[in-house]
């Protein structure tokens, strides 16, 4: 919990620089392409080229008429272990930690997360709006259920509405998986 702490306050640029290429990479990964130059880019640079990048790819996968599952599919395994990896660094261990986590990722992307008690989840603010159709948006958002599953040791996100769908902010739910736990307290 300490380190979270620690992030939320101050993260250092060059961590920020850091995260977005391994996002970069896990992108361009399951899109099966090339990452763009990167070296020397600030993060803001590299925020605006990720945008650009991610609309560039999923604009040719819907216009391919190739399915979407199996893009779908990498996007999220990717995401997956980038959350999974993430909250071993971070030594999440409850659902509010996850949730504390998730916010300050979308902060260093643009986005402004919030999410209350029950899980229910508003995004007034999203950097990538302005780039992404709704089609993209939702194809692309396999990213932010993958890396909340890897976070949250299994929860789930769910979008219901999207800024990039005209709507004024997205909505959606963040469900905790449900542990059961065995009479000798175990899961």
């Amino acid at each position: 919990m300490m380190l979270l702490k620690i992030i939320q306050r101050c993260l250092p640029e060059w961590i920020k620089r850091k995260k977005l290429k391994e996002l970069f990479r896990l992108t361009a990964d399951a899109f099966q392409n090339e990452l763009p130059e990167l070296k020397g880019l600030s993060s803001a640079a590299l925020l605006l080229q990720y945008a650009l990048f991610t609309k560039e790819q999923a604009e040719n996968h819907l216009q391919s008429g190739r399915p979407l599952e199996q893009v779908k599919q990498r996007l999220y395994q990717n995401a997956y272990r980038f959350g999974r990896n993430l909250r071993k660094t971070l030594h999440i261990g409850t659902w509010e930690e996850a949730v504390t986590a998730l916010k300050v990722i979308y902060q260093l992307i643009g986005i402004d997360f919030q999410c209350d008690p029950q899980g229910e989840i508003i995004i007034r603010q999203c950097y990538f709006s302005s780039y992404y159709s709704g089609e993209v948006c939702k194809l692309i958002s396999a990213l932010d259920e993958g890396l909340t599953a890897g976070l949250s040791g299994g929860g789930r996100l769910c979008f219901q509405h999207r800024i990039t769908e005209g709507n004024e902010c997205c909505k959606g739910y963040f469900q905790r998986e449900l542990q059961v736990k065995s009479k000798d307290g175990s899961t």
